[in-house]
């Protein structure tokens, strides 16, 4: 028995020993993909948005480091079953045993996309031609890399939407700083001198969201005073330390850069070794650390909601509780300030060139973002975690009245004017290629109104009226795209019908009320079928968290449907009244075009339009006329 102990106990140190090595060749080698794809997108010269020969030795590296992470991908989902069987890995590639893990348990699903997304990555890399394919493949990769993140052992420390999110925001921020490091150290010295200026820029911004969010993520776990004096606090401080002093060195070298200190192979030994040998190390501090047990504080009484969300179900909720109280959705919370850092860099870009910018579009994308915040993190992003009803209030903000606010802040526009130009007269640059982007086909597809009307209203019926809504509620990760669902359905919508931003296709004012009247019916439809509901539609979650102050699922449900026909109506008519509005500003605008016009044929001396219709009737009737004499 003892033996069989021991040998048990080396295979599991085995494993650890085995499980560690793989996840951080796992990290290192998704950070070199993402940084080579990086470049293609934004840091080599492009010419029309063509990729050009000096991709050709990175894409070899890619294709490397996209094959090594598709191996770790896949080790990684072994060791994981074997760690959790206690197993050898054998074991766990029993194939029952294996495809159980990845199709119903949803640790092993979000390792098995992380799989998926390697092996697309890796068949695409052969046929990126042009920058924004390579920025789709980016953004693949990223996804690929945070899913299972999804699912770490941080939930279980408080509140998963802090925890969690705050790990993404981390593991996306370092993959882009750590790969785009990692691509400046390989491209050409012509290229690099290039391209580090726009990377140091990326490199401030990812290094500011580092720190943050990695003190976030600590403090999230380590909020008890026992707590810092474990193993897991001194990786913790280590990798801060890390941090830190690789912050300061890209400061100080991004200094001599913008002095003009030469970027060759002088710069190359002094720097960009350095602090390439730097991330790899935080990268294996972060690596030991994903694989190590946070300490665990005092525990509170069991309560399903704690389980399945992370913290006791709130007081009944009242108007005060509402507005006080809150959870940091740390993910949401870094898209949003992201937002709001880019908007007030591009309205600062205006003001110093002298241009104007309206002080009610700033106020619109402000209060659309505030919006966002109370619906996922305040009050009411709280409570719509444990009731039905003030979860559709949430749906109808996220969906209906912060896509509004978005819009008519017009940010595309704004992008459109801040964004920089091509560092060459053949390249497309970063605004070029979003001009490109919303003159795709892609773009012209979705922004078809009938289109916009579908994934708006119809998108319900879809998510409420199958499994899908209970599935969702069940994990952080697709509570979060469902929301994120709900926000880009009605950022589309609200944009084809009163959006000021360019829209690759004109629709006619007439259309755009037809489409509002039938989103009206529709969603009307929707409430009308929710109240009608005689069963439970949310797969059995807001049972399974026992919300004490619900105590009729059904009455609960059935006011969600009452919220829906009530908050839905309004954002529409709002939507009509603006429409009605453009359409007068837009018939006004033309009058006085061709008000003008006429005044400078006539100043001119020439025959304004309606003299030129008239000549062309007196024509017409003279020549009839003539054609009857004869």
């Amino acid at each position: 028995m003892n033996s069989l102990s021991g040998d048990l106990t080396q295979a599991s140190s085995f494993i650890s020993a085995v499980g560690t090595v793989n996840k951080s060749l796992l990290i290192l080698s998704a950070c070199v993909l993402v940084g080579v794809l990086l470049s293609f997108g934004f840091l080599l010269i492009e010419h029309g948005g063509k990729l050009q020969s000096s991709a050709g030795k990175l894409r070899k590296f890619g294709e490397i480091a996209a094959g090594i992470w598709l191996v770790t991908s896949f080790l990684e989902i072994t060791i994981t079953l074997a760690n959790i069987l206690d197993s050898s890995l054998g074991a766990a590639l029993e194939p029952t045993t294996f495809r159980s893990f990845i199709t119903q348990v949803d640790l092993g699903r979000f390792l098995f996309a992380q799989t998926i997304a390697a092996a697309v990555v890796l068949v695409g890399l052969r046929f990126i031609t042009t920058a924004l394919q390579s920025i789709v493949f980016l953004a693949i990769t990223l996804m690929g890399l945070v899913a299972p993140v999804f699912q770490s052992h941080s939930a279980a420390a408080g509140s998963h939407a802090l925890a969690i999110g705050s790990l993404v925001v981390h593991v996306v921020a370092l993959s882009l700083w750590v790969g785009g490091l990692c691509a400046i150290a390989l491209i050409a010295d012509a290229d690099r001198r290039i391209a580090l200026p726009r990377f140091s820029q990326l490199a401030l911004w990812a290094a500011i969201a580092v720190v943050i969010s990695g003190v976030t993520n600590a403090w999230s776990r380590l909020d008890f005073a026992q707590a810092w004096s474990t193993s897991y606090a001194r990786i913790v401080i280590a990798k801060a330390v890390l941090t830190l002093v690789l912050v300061f060195i890209g400061y100080r070298n991004r200094r001599k850069l913008a002095q003009g200190v030469h970027t060759g192979w002088s710069l190359l030994t002094r720097v960009i070794v350095y602090e390439v040998l730097l991330m790899g190390a935080i990268v294996i501090l972060g690596s030991w650390l994903s694989k190590t047990e946070p300490p665990v504080g005092a525990q509170a009484a069991y309560s399903p909601a704690i389980a399945i969300v992370g913290f006791p179900a709130p007081a009944e909720p009242n108007f005060m509780r509402i507005l006080t109280v809150y959870d940091p959705d740390a993910l949401i919370i870094g898209i949003l300030i992201t937002l709001v850092a880019l908007y007030i860099k591009g309205v600062s870009i205006l003001k110093k060139r002298g241009d104007a910018w309206p002080v009610g579009r700033t106020i619109s994308f402000a209060l659309g973002i505030a919006a966002i915040d109370f619906a996922t993190s305040g009050g009411l992003g709280v409570y719509a975690l444990f009731s039905f009803q003030y979860h559709m209030i949430a749906h109808m903000i996220l969906g209906m009245l912060a896509p509004i606010g978005l819009v008519l802040g017009a940010p595309l526009t704004l992008a459109l004017r801040t964004l920089p130009q091509g560092r060459t007269p053949e390249e497309r640059g970063v605004r070029g290629s979003l001009l490109a982007a919303l003159h795709s086909r892609y773009s012209v597809i979705i922004t078809n109104p009938v289109v916009a009307l579908a994934l708006f209203d119809g998108s319900l019926f879809v998510l409420y009226f199958t499994n899908l809504f209970g599935d969702l509620m069940q994990n952080h990760a697709g509570h979060f795209f469902m929301n994120v669902h709900f926000l880009l359905a009605g950022y589309l919508f609200f944009h084809v019908i009163i959006g000021i931003d360019p829209n690759p296709r004109k629709v006619p004012h007439v259309v755009r009320i037809v489409i509002l009247f039938a989103a009206m019916s529709i969603h009307a439809f929707f409430a009308i079928s929710l109240l009608a509901t005689s069963t439970l539609i949310d797969g059995g979650y807001y049972k399974s968290i026992a919300t004490p102050w619900v105590t009729d699922l059904l009455a609960d449900q059935h006011a969600a449907g009452s919220v829906a026909w009530a908050m839905g109506e309004i954002p529409v008519l709002l939507a009509i009244t603006a429409t009605f509005i453009q359409w007068m500003r837009d018939d006004s605008r033309e009058t006085k075009r061709i008000d003008r016009n006429e005044a400078r044929m006539a100043a001119m001396g020439e025959p304004d339009d309606l003299a030129q219709y008239n000549n062309y009737l007196s024509k017409l009737q003279r020549r009839s006329e003539r054609e009857g004499q004869q």
